[in-house]
């Protein structure tokens, strides 16, 4: 049974308060300090408002530094980075000496934090401190430095990789604007902005041979034929906005994770920062985490996994995007059926096919029901203290399909382009788990 909570102001001024007094890190146990790490990245990223596939880089990075880190608490647990593309070997730590790989996983994790590209760093600094000095509390100077040099070790080697991935060389380029040709995506309202990461397309993938390794066919002929396909497409999205249910419309709501939203009111305009879509499945893998008792490695595995079926994802789709270059349901229905008319929830900044939140929950449901169990039920509270809502699922699966449908009820995507998503999503965690393994 699916369940929304919609709490008051009073109770989020009251969580934003709580928020502010964390725990000393050494009450916490060790998996505990995995999550707050995850939590402080999640709260920067929405600070720092990233579009969601530079989000996911910053996950993937932070993620892999942490597991290649901690895994050498559990003996015999096998490096990711090394089945990946591009990463040098990874260093080890000295036979016969104490670590303590938490510390390590912790400095390899803000090291990359800090050098791969966050704003807003010194909001990170009054944390990483509290973790630091918890150590410094239980640990002999020597364990204590010899855990932090390893840590800046595996930093080094994940950020050497990170400076040849594409990255830099994606950074200001022509702003794309689209095509006012029939069928193609051009700026939509309300603030018609240009394209998002166009180029993103050009980024090294962590395991796929390149971005179109899992190119889908191509979407329907535009056509403003009402027997098409295209149209029948668009008018069932037209209908479904003039016919919303509440239910619909929470749905909508709960996966927008819209990073930033203009609002208009009047001659103001304001941004309303949201949880990314990457960032919202981070949040279930640390609840899965949580809920079935998973020790620090395989904890950090769990993150691992996850941001590589989000990057690869995003990285995919946005492959798909930049080429189809496919026009939005609100262009469409403006010129052809209603010119006041727009979506219940905001049109992104970038072109319609495939379907970013459909493409990458399908991905990330993948690889947390290998890990996890395909029937795992759970409570998502990860996007609570964002937007005041949260929601029972009896499944990743379940919940990657409401995330995918919720673009329809948004009036944002295509029924035939969510659909095509989600299978090629699902694919490529398939893909990711059958060259990783459980």
């Amino acid at each position: 049974m699916r369940r929304f909570k919609q709490i008051t102001i009073l109770a989020l001024l009251s969580l934003a308060v709580a928020g502010c007094t964390q725990k000393k890190a050494q009450q916490l146990p060790e998996t505990e300090i995995l999550h707050q790490n995850q939590d402080k990245l999640t709260q920067v990223i929405i600070y720092d408002v990233f579009t969601p596939p530079v989000a996911s880089r910053l996950y993937v990075y932070t993620s892999l530094a942490s597991y290649e880190a901690i895994r050498f608490k559990k003996e015999g647990a096998p490096s990711i980075a090394a089945r990946l593309r591009g990463f040098a070997a990874m260093p080890e730590p000295e036979k016969g000496k104490d670590y303590n790989f938490t510390l390590a996983a912790t400095k390899a994790f803000f090291n990359v934090v800090r050098n791969v590209r966050v704003f807003s760093v010194d909001s990170l600094t009054a944390y990483e401190e509290s973790v630091y000095n918890s150590f410094k509390e239980t640990l002999d100077e020597a364990t204590y430095k010899r855990s932090v040099d390893f840590g800046d070790s595996v930093a080094t080697v994940i950020l050497k990789r990170a400076s040849k991935d594409g990255y830099a060389a994606s950074r200001g380029k022509a702003k794309y604007l689209g095509s006012n040709e029939p069928g193609k995506w051009r700026p939509t309202p309300p603030d018609y902005l240009d394209g998002v990461e166009w180029c993103w397309n050009t980024m090294k993938p962590m395991l796929m041979d390149s971005a179109s390794m899992f190119k889908p066919d191509l979407p329907p002929a535009f056509s403003k034929d009402t027997s098409s396909v295209y149209y029948k497409g668009l008018m069932e999205v037209y209908t479904i906005s003039k016919n919303i249910t509440q239910e619909q419309k929470d749905i909508a709501k709960y996966w927008d994770d819209n990073p930033l939203v203009i609002e208009h009111s009047g001659h103001m305009m304001f941004g309303n920062k949201k949880i990314t879509p990457g960032g919202h499945w981070m949040g279930i893998a640390a609840i899965a985490s949580k809920t079935s008792g998973a020790d620090e490695v395989k904890t950090a595995q769990a993150y691992a996994y996850t941001s590589i079926a989000l990057f690869e994802s995003f990285l995919s789709c946005w492959d798909e995007k930049y080429r189809s270059s496919y026009i939005r349901p609100v262009s469409a229905i403006n010129e052809m059926i209603d010119p006041k008319w727009l979506p219940f929830l905001q049109t992104p900044p970038f072109p319609e096919y495939t379907s970013g939140h459909s493409s990458i929950s399908a991905s990330a449901a993948t690889v947390l029901a290998a890990l996890f169990g395909s029937n795992f039920a759970f409570h998502d509270n990860s996007d609570l203290q964002y937007i005041g809502m949260e929601r029972d699922f009896n499944s990743f699966e379940e919940a990657a399909a409401e995330a995918s449908v919720s673009r329809i009820y948004g009036g944002i995507h295509y029924r035939f382009t969510a659909d095509v998503s989600a299978v090629q999503g699902k694919k490529l965690g398939a893909f990711i788990i059958e060259k990783l393994g459980k």
